[in-house]
């Protein structure tokens, strides 16, 4: 059975402390429907850039954005990679951890990345894990006849132990799947996701507005450093603790970054008026909208309409493309589409 050696530190409870403080706190936020899709957007490229940048993916988040925007009909591994990732993060909405799901998971990441035999089942073979600058072999994961029973091991300690905080559970899970290694590739792409899965219970209403992958690619060798091991998984008697404080301060982190981002919107909310509102709503619905679209909407004076673009433009909500008769303006976050 899995029995993990750790602490609750000083540490590690003053942050579990901040969070729950935190949670409480972005629960009382209640962003308008548009700026909620256009955070939801963000967060979800964001994820799926961060995870597979990890991976040693080359996509820059741009490129990664009109990706998802629009996917071109030829698609090469480093576009098929954040594709995947996306769909399944997409799809994990209210759903619970379980085996089943973690091997779906996978087998939707590595979906034309790997043999069909290899994905969405734990691996038949050895494994070994190198060290990316001089290719020297790090870590022996458990031999793969014991894949199978490490795993159910690991998802029955999950299961006998929901009492514990959501960060400690979906903790103590990611760094034990890292350290078991269950699949031939994609493991760090998929325990990533399966452990969000596990911290939708810290019960944040906009959880889906939230990206943790951005944490761990901020600084890719301390995630490491702190999430693996060096040597022989039999000879392990891994501290889980130094990890676990990492991993807490990047819930946190996370945490702070989008209700620091929701206070900005909520503030600019209160000075949007019903007009500015419009302008929004159609944008989600059509992309752009021109002055004529404007007028179509509002009986206000042309000279007015011109001042409602600009204070949008101003709050950073919308950009204004093209010039003269040719003008139109388009959401912040769509300029580069």
């Amino acid at each position: 059975m899995f029995s993990p050696n750790y602490t609750i530190s000083p540490q590690l409870l003053s942050t579990l402390k901040r969070i729950a403080v935190l949670v409480h706190d972005l629960n009382k936020r209640s962003p308008e429907e548009t700026i909620k899709m256009q955070l939801l957007n963000e967060a979800r490229a964001s994820s799926a850039h961060a995870s597979t940048t990890i991976e040693g993916n080359p996509l820059a988040l741009t490129i990664v954005k009109q990706l998802l925007k629009r996917t071109p009909e030829q698609i090469g591994q480093s576009e098929r990679e954040v594709l995947n990732y996306n769909k399944v993060l997409s799809n994990l909405n209210k759903k619970k951890l379980s085996e089943p799901l973690l091997l779906d998971i996978h087998s939707g990441l590595m979906q034309g990345l790997l043999p069909d035999e290899k994905i969405g089942r734990y691996r038949l073979e050895p494994v070994f894990v190198h060290n990316p600058k001089t290719g020297q072999v790090i870590f022996l994961p458990p031999d793969h006849q014991d894949v199978t029973a490490r795993m159910q091991d690991l998802f029955a300690f999950i299961r006998q132990n929901q009492e514990l905080d959501p960060v400690v559970l979906a903790g103590l899970f990611h760094k034990q799947f890292v350290l078991i290694h269950p699949f031939v590739d994609g493991n760090g792409r998929s325990v990533r996701l399966a452990s969000t899965v596990l911290l939708r219970d810290l019960g944040v209403n906009l959880f889906n507005l939230l990206s943790f992958e951005n944490y761990y690619n901020q600084n890719v060798r301390r995630y490491f450093s702190l999430v693996g091991k060096v040597g022989n998984y039999y000879e392990l008697e891994p501290d889980f603790t130094p990890w676990l404080e990492y991993f807490a301060e990047g819930i946190f982190a996370e945490l702070m970054r989008l209700d620091k981002i929701l206070a900005v919107e909520q503030n600019k909310q209160l000075r949007l008026k019903s007009h500015h509102l419009l302008i929004l709503e159609y944008l989600e619905k059509k992309g752009f909208i021109t002055d004529k679209d404007y007028s179509d909407l509002v009986d206000r004076a042309k000279a007015t309409r011109s001042l409602d673009f600009r204070q949008l433009v101003t709050e950073g909500l919308i950009t204004r493309m093209g010039k003269g008769p040719a003008t139109y303006y388009v959401l912040a976050d769509d300029k580069n589409a």
